[in-house]
């Protein structure tokens, strides 16, 4: 499991607005990507690399993710 360092720098969609605390936030290193929950920032985290990273932006893109609701 990867730890949390220093130099982290964290993100999280705009969509979300500046007063939710609801949301999914990553942060990029030079060998993986960290994704974790806005509300619970020291629990655990999911790891992906870059590659992993990449086929799930595109499958999202292309909406594989979409369950027909609006």
């Amino acid at each position: 499991m990867a730890e949390e360092g220093p130099t982290e720098v964290w993100y999280k969609a705009s969509a979300s607005g500046s007063g939710s605390s609801n949301c999914v936030e990553v942060a990029f290193r030079e060998d993986c990507v960290l994704v974790r929950n806005s509300r619970d920032p020291q629990g655990p985290m999911l790891v992906f690399t870059s590659p992993e990273w990449a086929a799930f932006l595109d499958g999202a893109r292309r909406g594989e993710f979409d369950r027909g609701v609006a």
